[in-house]
C-alpha cells in the first residue's frame, strides 16, 4: 500500500541477484543460526552468546571487511560505554524504585484494588492496553520491564492470564506506545536521525500505527495466537 501511494519504482525478482546478494552478506547471515545453535544446543547462556556474537561480529568487521580500522576501537568502546554506563543508571534507579515497591507492599494493595472495581477478565484487559500504551509513550523499555512488571503479574495470575501471553501483552503494547504521538519515543528518535520534522514523522507513521494497533488487538483477546504452539 505505501509503495503504491509514494509511487515506488518496482523491480522484477532475480534468483541470480538475490543468490549474489545472500553470498556477499553471507557473514552477516550466519550470525542467527550461530546464535540459535548456541542457546538451544546448551553451548552457551544467552550473556555468554551475546558476547560471543560482538567478538564474531568484532572479527568480521576489523578482518574480512576491513570496514573499521584497529584504531577506530578505542573510540567505538568508548561510545558504546557511554551508552552502557546510561542503561545501567536507568536500571539501578529503576531497581530501587522496584524494590522500594515490594517493600512497601504496593502489588499487593492495587491486586485489592483492582479486585474491588474490576470483575472481568476482558476489561481487566481493556484497561492494561490502555494504561500499557501511555507507559510506552513515557518510559523507555529497561524502567518499564523492572518497575511495571512487578504491578501486572499478581494481576495477570488473579485474572487466570497464562504469563506467557502476558508477557507477549507488555512488549506488545509498549511497542504500541513507542511509536504512539505525540511522546512516542520512536518517533523522536526517527526525526531526529533522518532530520524531518514531527509532523511528517507522525503522518509518515499512522499507517504502521493502525497496522500495530490491530495486531495488538488479536494478541491481547486471542490468546491462541501466542500460546498455540506452547498448547
Amino acid at each position: 500500500w505505501k509503495g503504491k501511494v509514494e509511487s515506488v519504482e518496482r523491480h522484477r525478482f532475480n534468483w541470480r541477484k538475490a543468490v549474489q546478494i545472500c553470498w556477499e552478506t553471507k557473514w552477516e547471515l550466519l550470525i542467527p543460526f550461530l546464535v540459535l545453535y548456541g542457546i538451544f544446543g546448551g553451548h552457551a547462556k544467552l550473556v555468554e552468546t551475546a558476547s560471543l556474537t560482538v567478538v564474531y561480529i568484532f572479527i568480521i568487521e576489523n578482518f574480512v571487511y576491513r570496514d573499521i580500522v584497529l584504531k577506530d576501537n578505542i573510540q567505538i568502546i568508548s561510545s558504546c560505554a557511554t551508552l552502557v554506563g546510561g542503561v545501567l543508571i536507568i536500571i539501578g534507579v529503576a531497581m530501587g524504585l522496584t524494590s522500594y515497591l515490594v517493600d512497601a507492599q504496593i502489588p499487593m494493595l492495587l491486586l485489592s484494588w483492582v479486585k474491588m472495581f474490576v470483575s472481568s477478565k476482558y476489561l481487566f484487559l481493556i484497561l492494561l492496553n490502555v494504561f500499557l500504551l501511555i507507559v510506552g509513550c513515557l518510559m523507555d523499555i529497561f524502567s518499564a520491564i523492572i518497575i511495571i512488571v512487578p504491578l501486572i503479574a499478581p494481576l495477570g495470575i488473579h485474572f487466570g492470564i497464562d504469563p506467557i501471553h502476558l508477557a507477549i501483552i507488555f512488549i506488545a503494547n509498549l511497542e504500541l506506545g513507542f511509536l504512539t504521538p505525540p511522546v512516542g519515543m520512536n518517533l523522536f528518535l526517527s526525526a531526529y536521525r533522518f532530520d524531518v520534522r514531527m509532523p511528517v514523522i507522525y503522518k509518515s507513521t499512522f499507517p504502521f500505527f493502525l497496522v500495530l494497533l490491530l495486531a495488538v488487538l488479536f494478541i491481547t483477546y486471542i490468546p491462541e495466537l501466542t500460546l498455540g504452539l506452547l498448547h
